[in-house]
């Protein structure tokens, strides 16, 4: 892995004795898998620890991981001069990596940080591929999952066309309220592509009328 932060030797086994590893579960939420792809799933996939600040990728890596949050919030950010916009945040039971340096094997764009101490368990793109060949559920998984990401990703595109900067806020608001008094505000503003001072001054009005 040719990230600064590398990821810890971890043994690919996950510790069967408090159940499938969360992975196996998402995939199985989607749509149900086979026994030997629980067992294929718990035998390559292992937890990973990243403190707050820390990086899963910086740009020109290669993005050889894709990882289910257990606990925390990480986001994506692309740098534009000296400025760094944010344009993704995820947090707790959702999957994050640049699905677009994942999926090609080639260096990846954007950075990807931890926000706040994060427990994550990673799977690797070799095993992913394996499933995908010889799992057809897999397949299935695999293509619910893209349709729910897609989605995402449409939830972000509609809010980067909105003008008015209080439509923004406003959408957030109604969508993803819960991370306002979590995550730092200087990423919320980069992610809805207005200033810091823009948004706490609408934070404010809104706890006016209310």
């Amino acid at each position: 892995m040719n990230n600064t932060d590398k990821l810890p030797n971890a043994p690919k086994r996950w510790d069967t004795s408090n159940g499938h590893s969360p992975m196996a579960n998402l995939a199985n939420h989607f749509h149900p898998i086979t026994e030997a792809t629980f067992k294929f799933i718990d035998e390559h996939t292992f937890k990973v620890s990243i403190l707050k600040g820390k990086y899963l990728l910086k740009p020109g890596d290669i993005c050889e991981h894709i990882y289910f949050i257990q606990k925390g919030a990480i986001r994506a950010f692309i740098k534009e001069g000296s400025k760094d916009i944010t344009t993704w945040i995820t947090t707790e039971n959702e999957m994050a990596t640049s699905i677009r340096g994942f999926e090609t094997q080639e260096p990846c764009l954007e950075s990807i940080q931890a926000i706040e101490d994060c427990e994550l368990v990673a799977a690797s793109y070799k095993d992913l591929q394996h499933l995908y060949n010889t799992s057809l559920e897999m397949n299935i998984v695999a293509r619910k999952l893209y349709e729910f990401y897609y989605r995402a990703a449409e939830e972000r595109a509609y809010i980067s066309r909105l003008s008015k900067a209080s439509s923004k806020y406003l959408h957030f608001v109604n969508t993803r309220g819960a991370l306002l008094n979590r995550i730092p505000l200087k990423y919320i503003a980069s992610y809805l592509g207005m200033t810091i001072e823009t948004l706490s001054r609408m934070r404010s009005k809104l706890v006016q009328k209310k």
